[in-house]
């Protein structure tokens, strides 16, 4: 599937921090979130990222540094985008590989809330079971 192109500038900012994450550059995601953040995972409790963090520090402890603790790979595609005013949705898959050798293949779906040109919320979905499946 062709790679979404965003047509308003929250979503051309979405898509720089995936692309960025995907190469690793996490300090460049971390600019685009607002000090005061609700970024919201599962509650989910044998999910590696869960709860709700509140700055971007606690995003990168809590969320990204999961992944390599968790994952050797770890790709998240994008495939539909919705952008309306301050908010956009993006679905996809992410696929990876978890550290014991298992593969994920699993339905996401994003939602980034914008204020000031910064990511003051994002509400995380994700299939839990494919992800427990994969980690366990």
């Amino acid at each position: 599937m062709p790679s979404p192109s965003p047509s308003t500038e929250n979503g051309r900012t979405v898509a720089a921090m995936y692309e960025a994450f995907g190469r690793g550059d996490v300090p460049f995601v971390l600019e685009q979130i607002a000090p005061e953040v609700e970024w919201i995972e599962s509650d989910a409790q044998r999910l590696p990222a869960r709860g709700t963090s509140r700055t971007p520090q606690e995003v990168l402890q809590n969320v990204f540094m999961q992944v390599p603790a968790h994952f050797e790979r770890f790709e998240l595609r994008p495939e539909l985008w919705i952008e309306a005013g301050d908010d956009v949705v993006v679905t996809g898959r992410v696929v990876a590989r978890t550290n014991s050798g298992r593969d994920l293949d699993a339905p996401y779906a994003h939602v980034f809330s914008f204020r000031d040109g910064k990511v003051v919320r994002n509400d995380n979905f994700h299939d839990t079971a494919l992800w427990l499946e994969a980690l366990d």
